[in-house]
């Protein structure tokens, strides 16, 4: 049976101006014996500085494979739109993205990295990664494997 999604395929989508892990969604994995890696990509991260107030733009990066749950992208969005106004250092938003997820889905590997536009002559560039505690060795150096062949097909794509 298809899980009915609050944000997909709604009519209106409804904006948040609060950031709150409850606007995250997420649905069942079908491949569930299999590991595979679940990248995702903002390109138009948006937040203000804590102190000045001024917007700080970012790339996010979500990289995770997935056990039972995985997130629905549409609700990721709205989650990430959500941070707009939000006064927030570039690593403490980085770290929170990664805790809602983290709290969300419970998966074998995440990792979360966000890449901060210049400012002040200074790109932070926060990266957060993290394997369940039950993940063994040999699938470790396998999502390890997984994750480098993404890094370096990236590298291609631009």
């Amino acid at each position: 049976m298809q899980k009915k999604f609050k944000s997909l395929g709604s009519r209106k989508t409804k904006y948040f101006s609060k950031p709150d892990k409850n606007i995250l969604e997420t649905f069942e994995n079908q491949n569930q014996g299999r590991d595979y890696l679940v990248p995702l990509v903002c390109y138009e991260f948006t937040a203000l500085c804590p102190i000045t107030g001024q917007p700080d733009f970012a790339e996010f990066e979500i990289v995770y494979v997935p056990r039972v749950k995985m997130v629905e992208s549409k609700s990721l969005k709205l989650y990430l739109f959500s941070f707009r106004n939000e006064g927030i250092f570039h690593e403490d938003v980085t770290n929170r993205i990664f805790n809602d997820l983290w709290d969300k889905m419970s998966p074998k590997f995440l990792r979360v990295v966000g890449d901060f536009s210049v400012r002040g002559g200074i790109s932070i560039k926060p990266l957060v990664q993290r394997f369940a505690k039950d993940v063994k060795d040999e699938a470790r150096r396998s999502i390890l494997e997984m994750v480098e062949g993404w890094d370096r097909s990236k590298s291609k794509l631009t």
